[in-house]
This record gives structure tokens, C-alpha cells and sequence, in this order.
């Protein structure tokens, strides 16, 4: 597993990337190192095969969020593939159908036999503040995407029409079709994976057994999500085809650019400037938090850089939000651009305590 290369990395893309993105980037990595265009090149063969079990994973959502989490080792001891993809294209036509749809003489999503077909996962990115992960909360989404068709309940069939048997596939919805190296079976494109067709579409949705609607929906957003992390809604996805289920909905969390704060996991850090004199003194400073100012209790002798911590004033743990990290306050020195004739007369008693030089000898250019 120590060899094998991170799959973000394989593609070009990085981990925030939407699933077109990653789509877009295996079907240029794909295209360039494919067999046909590299023929006897065996290190263009293996990164055409090591891309493409990249996409495998990255583009299922599931396998995606595990992958995220625990790395190549989460499919077990051989990873996702059992040690490495074997190049045995039999189970991954799925992948290459959805990739390159229309190159195999089909194209469209999976199907099986009977021509039931899940739904599509649908993505929708949300704007959040550092201020508004501190505690959970329910938002409202409106998400436009394809529903059953109410007058024909999905069938795509008019009233009292009925379907007649494919004679391409012979009501399978498959056709096997070769391509260069390897054989894969794709989607009939006559019946679109259906092993049938209608005689009579519904007028309603011509057929498609789909319309386009807007679900609204009540989403709950935990405490401390972290930039780019994804929060899966089963079955919020669009409606399937033909009997198939729904697809999912991922909501995905983009952190807004703070002012002052800045996040690095569970805690957050600030410059925060303090006088001069409690640096030197020590002394108690007001600082500001994410929720309100807070008391800091500075050493003396504090010099500019380091850094305070305030305990328990970051971010929630996902997964304890009681647990919270802290606030780390690294110092900045305030030095006032004016003072009293009193303060000028007490730091040039400190500066001769000190045998400390206040004032230059004036030069021609003075």
C-alpha cells in the first residue's frame, strides 16, 4: 500500500473537487494513456489502469467518503482493488459507460436487465462563517431535480399503451461491444437499457418517466464542519427510472474567508495587538473570541510572535461537540505614536535606569 499513489493525486484534482471535476480530469488522464494510443507501452498501460481505479473510487460517493477518511487501507489488506487493479475490465464498464458516454454505441447511466435505473446523486455547496459552525443548524434548501412523473408514475407510458421487446438486445438492455483490449457490455442504445420500448409515450413527460420539479427540504448541518467536507442526505437525490431508487444528495460545506480568524482544524488563531506595557508588566488584556471578548491573561516579558492560548474557544468537534479546540493568540507589540510629556519623561528615567541611549547626536543632515 506504501507505493501506491494518493488517487486525488493520479487525477490532478484536489479533495474539495465537485464529481464533474473528477470526471473531467480521469477522461483526459484516460484518454492520453489509453492502450490503443500507446500500443507496447506498458508504463502508459499501468497509469491508464491505475487512473482508472482511481475514478472508480472517487466517483462513488461511498467509496469516496471512506476513502477520505481512511486512505488506500479501507478496502482491506489489498486496499479498494485487493492489492492492485487487476485490468480485468468485466466489472468496470459502469465506469467507462458513464466516462465516455456515446463512444461505446450506448452511453447513459446504469442499468440492469429490466431496465431500473438509480437516480443521480445531486451536490449543493452551502457559505458558512467561522461564527456559524460553532453550533448546529437546520437550513433550508431548494433543490431542483427530476421526479417521478404523477400521470404515468414513472413508467413513461401513455394510458394504455404497452411495450414491445427489443429486437437489439432482446429485452436484455445490454449489448456487448468490444474496444481495443477489452470487452465490455454497454447500454443498448436503441432502448436505452429498457429490454423494451413504449408504443405510446405519456404526454406528460414524453416518456422519460421523469419531470423536472424543486424539492424543498430541511437539512441539518452539524457543529465544525471543516472547509470541503460533505454531509450525505440518503435517498434526496433524484428519482430512478423504471422502478430504480433515488440517488443521493451530498451537501457540501465552503467556509467563508474570515477577517481576523484563521482555522486550522479544530482550533482557530489570531493576531491580536497588546500595549506595551503589559508585555513588559504582565497584566490582564481584553481579546476578542469568536463569540464575544474574553479575558488574557498576559506574562511579563511576553515578546511579539508568541503565541496565548485561550482554552475552549475554537472550533467543535464533529463528532464531540462538546469538546471544543482553542484560541491561540499570537502577540503583537502595540507602540503608541504619541505621548504625554509625563510618559516621555518616565520611559527617558527607564531608558537611563537602563543606560539606554534615547537620543542621536545631530549630523550635518539633521
Amino acid at each position: 500500500m506504501a507505493d501506491k499513489r494518493d488517487y486525488y493525486e493520479v487525477l490532478g484534482v484536489d479533495r474539495a473537487a465537485a464529481a464533474e471535476d473528477i470526471k473531467k480530469s480521469y477522461r483526459k488522464v484516460a484518454m492520453q494513456y489509453h492502450p490503443d494510443r500507446n500500443p507496447g507501452d506498458h508504463a502508459a498501460e499501468e497509469k491508464f489502469k491505475e487512473a482508472a481505479e482511481a475514478y472508480a473510487v472517487l466517483s462513488d460517493p461511498n467509496k469516496r467518503t471512506q476513502y477520505d477518511q481512511f486512505g488506500h487501507s479501507m478496502g482491506g489488506r489489498g486496499g479498494f482493488w485487493g492489492g492492485g487493479f487487476s485490468g480485468d475490465f468485466g466489472d468496470m464498464g459502469d465506469v467507462f459507460e458513464d466516462v465516455f458516454e456515446g463512444f461505446f454505441g450506448g452511453g447513459g447511466s446504469r442499468r440492469n436487465s429490466n431496465g431500473a435505473q438509480k437516480g443521480s446523486d445531486l451536490e449543493y455547496k452551502i457559505e458558512m462563517t467561522l461564527e456559524e459552525v460553532l453550533v448546529s443548524k437546520k437550513i433550508d434548501l431548494k433543490i431542483p431535480r427530476l421526479e417521478n412523473c404523477t400521470e404515468c408514475s414513472g413508467t413513461g407510458a401513455a394510458a394504455g399503451s404497452k411495450k414491445v421487446t427489443c429486437g437489439d438486445c432482446r429485452g436484455s438492455g445490454r449489448i456487448r461491444v468490444a474496444q481495443g483490449f477489452f470487452n465490455m457490455q454497454t447500454t443498448c442504445p436503441r432502448c436505452r437499457g429498457g429490454g423494451s420500448m413504449i408504443e405510446k409515450p405519456c404526454g406528460s413527460c414524453s416518456g422519460a418517466g421523469r419531470v423536472r420539479d424543486t424539492r424543498k427540504l430541511e437539512v441539518k448541518i452539524p457543529a465544525g464542519m471543516e472547509h470541503g467536507s460533505r454531509l450525505k442526505v440518503t435517498g434526496e437525490g433524484e428519482a430512478g427510472q423504471k422502478g430504480g431508487p433515488r440517488g443521493d444528495l451530498y451537501v457540501q460545506v465552503l467556509l467563508k474567508k474570515h477577517d481576523l480568524f484563521e482555522r486550522n482544524h479544530e482550533d482557530v488563531h489570531c493576531e491580536w495587538s497588546i500595549p506595551y506595557t503589559a508585555a513588559v508588566l504582565g497584566g490582564v488584556v481584553k481579546v476578542p473570541t469568536l463569540e464575544k471578548e474574553c479575558d488574557l491573561n498576559v506574562p511579563a516579558g511576553t515578546v511579539p510572535g508568541r503565541a496565548l492560548k485561550v482554552e475552549g474557544a475554537g472550533i467543535p468537534f464533529v463528532r464531540s461537540p462538546e469538546r471544543r479546540g482553542d484560541l491561540y493568540i499570537h502577540v503583537q507589540i502595540e507602540v503608541p505614536t504619541k505621548i504625554s510629556k509625563r510618559e516621555k519623561e518616565l520611559l527617558e528615567e527607564i531608558a537611563k535606569e537602563r543606560g539606554e541611549k534615547t537620543k542621536s547626536k545631530k549630523g550635518i543632515f539633521s
